[in-house]
């Protein structure tokens, strides 16, 4: 079974943002962030595309698949 994984914190961090700045720029909660970053949540199609936009990268970059 293929799992949702993310790069998110790590491109979070490097862009020295909490995660209540990121939500906050993204227009989602906090716990949003969280849970994203831990695996716990998977994103709709559009918080992937805010995502991968507000990084610069596709999203790809930030989410894959594992098994």
């Amino acid at each position: 079974m293929f799992m949702l994984k993310n790069h998110l914190k790590l491109y979070r961090v490097q862009a020295e943002l909490s995660q209540e700045q990121l939500a906050s720029i993204l227009g989602v909660r906090r716990e949003t962030i969280h849970f994203l970053e831990k695996g716990k949540h998977v994103p709709s199609l559009e918080l992937a595309l805010k995502i991968s936009r507000f990084f610069k990268v596709t999203i790809e970059d930030i989410f894959y698949f594992e098994d």
